[in-house]
């Protein structure tokens, strides 16, 4: 029988998908830049700089459309089902990997690490923002967490592509309601791997650097040079 429900829901999941996708790029001219890898069919990590609420929607937006119905952002699960709009928004429009940020919201056998292994395992692309939360502060960067080396360490064969955001935090300043007339650019990198044996600081470090490699020039600084234990 014909879940009638369900055939509505993934409708209108994919008409909001593409209304999301135009007023992304109207409202930013948001556009991609390749520097470091082509925009084909092959299973990737996309870690990306984390300064606004926007980031992860805008990622997705850029991504051509055969790229974008295989990539699934990693999100908060307290952000994302706090509404019904935004459950609609984060399950059914960016089938996005839901995780518990607080233990104590986590079933007692969920593993964060574990859930995202499985839609990897599942053929599925993923955005990540591996600084944890957004950066408020002047540098470039916050100290990356340890997920992403967990990912790599874990599944090493899948791209890690660094993924720089540019002027979002200028186009929508905080306490301001009208977008300014800045284009967004998001620059994807060469991809990195866990190198076997590698140290978990010394990858951090190195995938930091190749992010930071990608913002434009006013906005480099020295990257954060130790990790959190």
């Amino acid at each position: 029988m014909v879940d009638v429900t369900s055939l509505s829901r993934g409708l209108a999941a994919r008409i909001t998908g593409h209304a999301l996708t135009f007023v992304a790029r109207f409202i930013t001219a948001a556009r991609a830049d390749w520097k470091g890898i082509e925009p084909v069919a092959r299973q990737r990590i996309y870690y990306a700089n984390h300064v606004s609420n926007a980031d992860m929607p805008m990622i997705w937006s850029v991504l051509p459309a055969h790229l974008r119905r295989q990539t699934r952002p990693v999100a908060a699960a307290d952000y994302w089902l706090k509404t019904p709009l935004r459950a609609f928004a984060g399950r059914d429009v960016f089938r996005a990997v839901l995780i518990h940020r607080n233990p104590e919201d986590r079933a007692e056998d969920e593993d964060p690490l574990e859930t995202i292994l499985e839609a990897i395992d599942a053929g599925d692309s993923l955005i990540i923002f591996p600084e944890g939360g957004r950066n408020m502060s002047d540098a470039p960067l916050l100290p990356f967490k340890s997920g992403i080396y967990n990912i790599g360490h874990a599944r090493p064969d899948v791209d890690l592509v660094p993924t720089w955001i540019a002027n979002l935090n200028e186009i929508m300043p905080k306490g301001e309601i009208i977008p300014l007339p800045l284009i967004c650019t998001v620059t994807f990198g060469a991809p990195l791997h866990v190198a076997s044996g590698e140290a978990k600081d010394d990858f951090l470090d190195r995938a930091a650097d190749a992010l930071v490699a990608l913002a434009p020039e006013e906005a480099r600084a020295e990257a954060p040079q130790e990790a959190p234990q």
